[in-house]
């Protein structure tokens, strides 16, 4: 019998833990009776009763298990460390604000034994904000624009993926990974799944503009130069402009002496003009630069606190790595 690893990453989520375990254990029971569910908790050390709740079902079901972080190392890192440590024939990365529906799994492990390596869900609709639903609309296909590899739209990471990609994920030793970008380059053969997005019914989201700031960014900056070019082009472009006013200045001047004054105004507004643009121009490639020095510096995605329920084929508990 395969089994079929579902990874959900965690922070506060209280509410949602043995909803999404009971929905889950439905799923299987009643679609997916010839495989084997395991269900991997990783969570980046909540503060509420999160972990007892996952440590609770970690003692009645053997079959769920889960990694505490020792803190809280961001949303990417620990997700993706998540799944990397699924064990089963395939991994299935499930958010537990349950906003995107498990119950197109089965839909997935089809497409899977049809022979796709990697299905990912797309949300075709959503019962989140219009506006956010825009923004992010707007945001994808930006990156897509801009990329250098394909980027898949209305893609959060929520999919299933075979054993051996998830090889792969594990071996490519990057303390940043951007897991909608590794997708799209290393280029299996996947397929897709649509669904319309619910709205969170319990707890409360952790992600603010600054945690989606720096999620987008990671993206920009690790699949695409264009911001770079773009300055080095309106700065070739702002330069060469500015010879041309200066050198027509200087010529009305000496032509006209006393009929041509020059203002403070003129010089002001060129002034806070080339400003702005070298200072955005300065934040992006402080972006590059920073994500640059968090690969050089190859910390780990995460620290391990703590494992439940892993085991060696000998029976002994694995001790958490690092």
């Amino acid at each position: 019998m395969k089994t079929i690893t579902v990874v959900i990453p965690t922070y506060n989520e209280e509410e949602n833990v043995c909803v999404i375990y009971d929905r889950l254990n439905k799923i299987f029971n009643r679609d997916l009776k010839n495989y084997q569910l395991e269900i991997l908790y990783i969570d980046n050390d909540s503060t509420d009763a999160t972990r007892i709740k996952i440590c609770e079902l970690a003692e009645k079901d053997k079959q769920v298990k889960a990694i505490f972080n020792a803190r809280n190392f961001g949303f990417t890192r620990s997700t993706y460390y998540g799944l990397t440590q699924a064990r089963g024939d395939c991994a299935v990365l499930l958010f537990a604000d349950m906003q995107d529906p498990p119950e197109v799994i089965p839909q997935m492990v089809h497409k899977w034994e049809e022979g796709n390596k990697i299905v990912v869900g797309i949300k075709n609709k959503s019962k989140e904000s219009k506006l956010m639903y825009f923004i992010r609309s707007l945001y994808y296909r930006f990156v897509a624009k801009i990329s250098e590899v394909e980027h898949i739209e209305q893609f959060d990471g929520f999919g299933l993926y075979d054993r051996s990609f998830v090889h792969i994920l594990k071996n490519l030793n990057d303390p940043v990974p951007y897991l909608r970008g590794i997708v799209s380059e290393i280029g299996f053969q996947r397929a897709e799944i649509y669904y319309q997005q619910d709205i969170r019914k319990r707890g409360k989201t952790s992600f603010n503009f600054l945690k989606l700031y720096d999620v987008a960014m990671l993206g920009i900056t690790s699949y695409s130069k264009v911001f770079m070019r773009t300055a080095t082009f309106i700065g070739l472009g702002i330069g060469c402009l500015s010879m041309i006013i200066a050198l027509y200045t200087f010529i009305k001047k000496l032509l006209f002496w006393n009929s041509f004054p020059i203002g403070m105004a003129a010089v002001s507004i060129g002034v806070f003009f080339l400003g702005g643009i070298q200072l955005f121009f300065i934040g992006i490639i402080g972006e590059y630069i920073s994500n640059i020095n968090l690969r050089v510096m190859n910390r780990p995605l995460v620290i391990e606190e703590k494992r439940l329920n892993f085991e060696y084929e000998d029976g002994e508990e694995t001790k958490s790595e690092i």
